[in-house]
């Protein structure tokens, strides 16, 4: 039973083996069946001679279009050869370093600045918005001392300014949290800050029509209520003018008594503080502002200037950076929806000053998360503003409004019995909160600082092929020829080396069958 068990386990073994074998040569007649293939396919292609290779490169040197080879194989003179020979090699040296030093300059991406003055019979006018130096009504601030030091803490969003625990209002503030947890300071500002009326607004007229405070958007900024005319959502207060030195003339009344603030704070003016904007951005005090005092009239003279910055890398704007809130892209909103971001991350509300939709943060939520929030944001660098790289490029264009302001008392005596009539006040109440502001275009022109690409990419083949026509006569075809002749080498190359390869996959020498049963048996 063991002998048949043996025999029967032997013969299966031999079958495989055998069947082993037999794919092995298949797969080796496959391969050599087809190196053969290839070989019979390149032998109906000849190699060409040394002779006739010597003949092309004889028929490509004196056809060619590069300039100076055929001199070079035609003159029988050795030394006018050498000579040619020379100013063949000098010139391409020659191109080869031009063009190099071109591509440099055009990878350094270079730009130029042009300045364009447009005259246009019309203009649009821009956004004004206006607030009063003196953010709160002084009865509420007499029953709640703490608002300037929470307010403080709320506008750190809009600016980093330090909030000091021995500040006045410290201990006074930090008492109010722990029992208002609930306080809407929103509301508060909304109810105790600047309001806009018949008797804070006493004129308003616009290119000799009259106007009003439904004509002014209310926006909330570092000043707590401000109002903004020609608003850019409101498309039926959006204006424009066509004749220079006429614009927006208003009356403001500032009501000093009514209204105050915290000298201790800086705040210690009295009258308008106004920023001019595009219609289509935010209000932007923080350096723009421009104030108006009190007893003053203020006459300012804008000019239009629109500015186009080129993108990446010629440039650091980036067209394609769009914000969620704001239909225009700018820094400045850029910058407010990063820190929103970041904070609603980290404190999981939003500051009523930031754009986005979510939980507004209270006051213990702006002192104990918003704050330390805003100076990690400082001091890791998180929302930057400028470069390419940066959370907030410069947009690809915005428009600014240059100012010119001049002043003069306001108002003269005579109108100061005048208004005193008019309004039932004092003469020393005139003087002391009357703001009349006058803002009008200089000309009506805008100018347009465009920022260009000095060397575009049809300029730089012009100027490679500039260089190749003047040292090497050589044009686009000329650089056809050499391909052409250097393939034509290359696929020679190709067949030499197919041909002579030696074979890939050779039947390895097949040992006798004695000898290998004799080595079985050994390992047996």
């Amino acid at each position: 039973m063991n002998i048949a068990y043996a025999n029967c386990l032997q013969g299966l073994l031999q079958g495989l083996k055998s069947s082993v074998e037999q794919m092995e040569k298949s797969k080796v007649y496959t391969q050599k069946g087809l190196l053969e293939k290839i070989k019979l396919c390149l032998s109906k292609k000849p190699l060409p001679t040394p002779t006739d290779r010597k003949k092309f490169d004889h028929d490509f040197a004196i056809s060619t279009s590069f300039h100076g080879i055929h001199n070079i194989v035609r003159n029988r003179s050795k030394i006018h050869r050498v000579i040619w020979l020379v100013v063949v090699l000098g010139s391409v040296s020659l191109v080869v370093w031009q063009i190099y030093s071109r591509f440099v300059n055009y990878f350094t991406w270079p730009t130029t600045t042009s300045i364009d003055v447009q005259y246009v019979e019309n203009i649009e006018f821009p956004a004004v918005t206006f607030c009063n130096l003196n953010r709160f009504q002084a009865d509420a601030v007499a029953k709640f001392g703490a608002i300037f030091f929470l307010w403080n803490i709320v506008s750190r969003v809009l600016h980093l300014q330090a909030i000091s625990a021995n500040s006045t209002g410290f201990t006074e503030a930090i008492e109010f949290l722990a029992s208002h947890q609930n306080f809407s300071i929103t509301d508060f500002i909304k109810k105790n800050g600047f309001y806009l009326s018949n008797s804070t607004l006493l004129g308003c007229e616009f290119f000799g029509k009259p106007c009003g405070p439904k004509d002014f958007a209310h926006v909330f900024t570092e000043y707590g209520n401000c109002f903004t005319f020609n608003h850019g959502e409101n498309i039926q207060t959006k204006k424009q003018v066509s004749v220079s030195g006429r614009g927006l003339d208003l009356l403001f009344n500032v009501k000093q008594e009514e209204f105050t603030d915290d000298p201790a704070l800086g705040f210690d003016d009295a009258g308008i503080i106004f920023v001019i904007h595009s219609p289509k951005k935010v209000p932007q005090f923080d350096g723009l502002g421009l104030s108006s005092p009190v007893g003053m009239h203020t006459r300012v003279a804008i000019r239009q200037v629109k500015t186009v910055h080129q993108e990446h890398p010629w440039g650091e704007c980036n067209p394609h950076k769009k914000l969620q809130n704001f239909s225009t892209y700018s820094s400045s909103g850029c910058l407010k929806e990063c820190k929103a971001l970041h904070i609603k991350k980290h404190c999981g509300c939003l500051p009523f000053l930031l754009p986005g939709n979510g939980v507004e943060c209270d006051l213990q939520k702006s002192y104990n998360c918003v704050s330390p929030i805003l100076d990690q944001i400082e001091v890791k660098g998180i929302c930057t503003m400028g470069t390419y790289n940066s959370s907030c490029p410069v947009p690809c264009e915005e428009t600014e409004y240059p100012a010119t302001l001049s002043y003069s008392t306001f108002p003269s005596q005579r109108a100061l019995k005048y208004f005193s009539k008019k309004l039932n006040q004092s003469q020393d109440y005139i003087r002391e909160n009357l703001v009349n502001i006058e803002i009008n275009y200089s000309d009506l022109n805008y100018k347009i600082t465009q920022q260009q690409k000095a060397v575009s990419v049809s300029e730089l083949l012009a100027d490679v092929g500039g260089q190749l026509g003047l040292f090497c006569g050589a044009s686009m075809i000329t650089i056809i020829e050499i391909i052409e002749y250097i393939f034509t080498y290359f696929y020679w190359i190709c067949i030499l080396f197919l041909l002579k390869i030696p074979e890939m996959t050779q039947e390895a020498p097949q040992v006798p069958d004695h000898l290998e049963n004799t080595d079985s048996m050994g390992e047996c």
